[in-house]
């Protein structure tokens, strides 16, 4: 919950912004995609409001499930929807997917069926604390063989990858934060983005800076007050293996920036695609550290772990960039 004055009879409520928040960008699409596509179903374990189903739920009422604080049984049920051919989106935080691990390997996964998991709360959550950090989704989903990996690092991307993974014939996942993002408008087209592809933001010198979701904004800060190149991974499985080979060979380094949790995140599959290809190279690996994060506002909490601009670049020339 957010800080209150005890002298107050009523939670603080935060400024106005004509920018959506990405639970805003996601219920939009939900119902525009369901305008278009019969077969999909929106499920979710009791986070009508918090996931962004409020509007999808009045216009598509037969075609909405709540299961309750039951998440193996959301995605179980999504499981045995698209073994009849539907297209479930298992709207879900982050946080919450640990408890359907089991089920979201065994029901979906070994057998490759078509659900697409939006993972809301990715990342720090700000007040929420430890219990809603979504900051270990990038390290237990990417080693699930069949799965799709994707973060936005903006509002209509976002709204791109939901589209990219419900078109995916297999079970994919988008990732992205709580609240708002950079204020990027969002097209009303259902468009998407070629699969595993990343987008190279600005071209500079010896150092490659790849970052993930909502971390391109602060690299592409810091990447040009360096003069290195920034780009804007997107996904993070299927990795765009051809764009890092070619940064490999162009570059002296390469910085990894993400906002989950550096073991096994997306630094680490970068770090184990150079190792199979037997490149040597400094690599610079920055995420979240190895520790639960307590309450705080996001801009703190960014400052805390070392993702804000400022220690972005400490931590870039402390390495030698």
């Amino acid at each position: 919950m957010p800080a209150f004055d005890p002298k107050q009879d009523s939670l603080p409520k935060a400024a106005a912004s004509v920018h959506p928040t990405y639970t805003q960008v996601f219920g939009k699409w939900l119902c525009d995609m369901a305008a278009t596509d019969e077969r999909l179903l929106g499920i979710t374990p009791a986070m009508r409001e918090g996931s962004g189903l409020v509007e999808f739920s009045k216009r598509y009422p037969a075609r909405y499930f709540d299961v309750a604080i039951a998440e193996q049984h959301a995605v179980t049920l999504a499981a045995g929807q698209a073994c009849l051919g539907m297209k479930p989106v298992v709207a879900i935080y982050s946080t919450f997917l640990q408890r359907a691990y089991d089920q979201l390997i065994h029901d979906v996964a070994i057998q490759n069926l078509d659900v697409l998991f939006a993972l809301d709360r990715a990342g720090l959550v700000g007040p929420d604390g430890p219990t809603h950090a979504g900051v270990f989704d990038i390290s237990f989903l990417r080693c699930i063989p069949n799965m799709v990996l994707m973060a936005p690092a903006d509002e209509n991307e976002c709204r791109q990858m939901l589209t990219t993974g419900f078109e995916y014939k297999g079970p994919a996942a988008v990732r992205y934060p709580r609240g708002k993002g950079p204020g990027v408008p969002v097209t009303e087209d259902l468009s998407a983005l070629p699969l595993g592809k990343a987008e190279v933001r600005h071209q500079g010198g010896r150092m490659a800076i790849l970052a993930w979701g909502s971390m391109v904004a602060p690299a592409l800060v810091v990447g040009k007050q360096l003069g290195a190149t920034v780009v804007n991974m997107r996904f993070i499985k299927p990795l765009d293996e051809d764009l890092i080979l070619s940064l490999a060979k162009s570059h002296d380094m390469l910085v990894t920036v993400e906002e989950n949790v550096i073991a096994g995140g997306a630094g680490s599959a970068v770090n184990e695609f150079l190792q199979q290809q037997q490149i040597l190279m400094p690599i610079l690996n920055i995420g979240l550290p190895d520790q639960f994060i307590e309450q705080g506002s996001r801009e703190e909490l960014l400052a805390l772990t070392g993702l804000d601009v400022e220690d972005i670049r400490r931590q870039i020339e402390a390495f030698g960039g």
